[in-house]
Formats: structure tokens, sequence, C-alpha cells
């Protein structure tokens, strides 16, 4: 009968061991310490939770495309490169519902701990290699919802609504118009489109 498996004291857990049990997080093992190593990355990774504004954001699972360049330096890893991620949401102007796709542009330190500009920076100001990985999804997130737009158009141009009666204006022709009647006399223009203005009876050339 085999002996029954006990995990040794402080080796690491499965899930510390597995580096696809958090896809975002990068091993730095084949990069090393050495100033000027460089290692590149082309991953497709989904989308955490959460990655959102009122009217935009990005789809929980949607595919992130991640093309980056991890260089070791003396301080830590600099991370640049770009990243493609898919955003879906509603109009601001017609209401519509619209998809785009983003891209953006991403540099980051992270640096070693004990390293002078971890000292030298605030907590929330500086992120940190962690053991011998990085986690990617904190910096992707911080760039692509400071990027997403408070007020998002389906296009540059979107008309809007007619505020006549509702429709989009891009998709009415273009001299489509309301009548505007002053609100001082709304009243009366009523009772004259409904034919309903004489109040009294008899001839109206009597007086």
């Amino acid at each position: 009968m085999p002996a029954a498996r006990s995990d040794r004291p402080g080796a690491a857990s499965t899930e510390t061991r597995r580096p696809a049990a958090n896809p975002w997080a990068v091993e730095l093992r084949e990069l090393g310490r050495r100033a000027g190593s460089m290692q590149e990355l082309d991953r497709t990774v989904p989308a955490p939770a959460g990655w959102k504004l009122e009217l935009v954001g990005v789809p929980e699972g949607a595919p992130v495309h991640l093309r980056l360049r991890l260089e070791s330096v003396m301080e830590g890893v600099l991370v640049s490169g770009d990243v493609e991620v898919p955003v879906e949401g509603q109009c601001a102007r017609c209401l519509d519902p619209f998809a785009d796709t983003l891209e953006l542009d991403v540099q980051e330190l992270y640096a070693y701990p004990g390293s002078t500009t971890e000292a030298t920076s605030e907590e929330d100001e500086v992120r940190l290699v962690e053991g011998e990985r990085i986690d990617l999804e904190p910096m992707v997130r911080d760039t692509v919802v400071l990027a997403l737009p408070l007020s998002p158009t389906c296009t540059e141009d979107c008309a809007g609504l007619c505020s006549g009666c509702g429709q989009r204006l891009d998709d009415l022709p273009a001299d489509h118009s309301h009548e505007l009647v002053d609100p001082r006399w709304a009243g009366l223009a009523g009772r004259f489109t409904t034919g309903a203005v004489d109040d009294r009876p008899g001839d109206p050339e009597e007086n």
C-alpha cells in the first residue's frame, strides 16, 4: 500500500507553482535580474469583471490582447508595449448600443522590494515584483478604465435624438423639423388646430 502523500513544510502551494492559475501573472525566472535582459510577451487573456464606467466598459471575459516587452533594469522590471481590448456601451447622444476596440500604449516599472524606487515611493504609487512574478492585471485595468470616455458616442459626429419626436436625427431626412410654438400661446394654438375657437353661440361677426 503506497504511503499517503504529505506536503513538505514550506513547500509552495499548487496554485502558487502553477502560473496558469492567474493568466495575468508573468513568471520572471527566464528574464532574470541582469540589467539589459529582455523578454517579449504576446498573450490573450480574459477580462475580469468591473472594467467599466456608467455607459461603457469591457465585457467580462472579453479577450484582451497583450503585446509587451519586459526589460530587466536596476530597480526592477520595465513593462512596455500595447494592449488591444474590446469595449461595449451605450451612446450618450442617441442611446443606441455600440461596440469598439481600444488600442492603448502601456509602460510601467515594477520595482524590486527593497529597491530605491520602492523605498522612496508611496505604497499606491509603485507596483512591485512579487517573488519571481508580476501581475499585469492592475496595470492594464487602470490604463483601460482611465481611457474609457465619460460620454461615449457611437460615432464622432452622432447628432443625437430629435427633441420633438425622440428619433435618431441621423436616421431622419435632412429637412426634418417640427413646428415650434411659443409656450405662451400653446393653449390658443391647440384650440385653433382642433377647431374649438368659437366660445360663443351665434354669428362671430356680431361684434
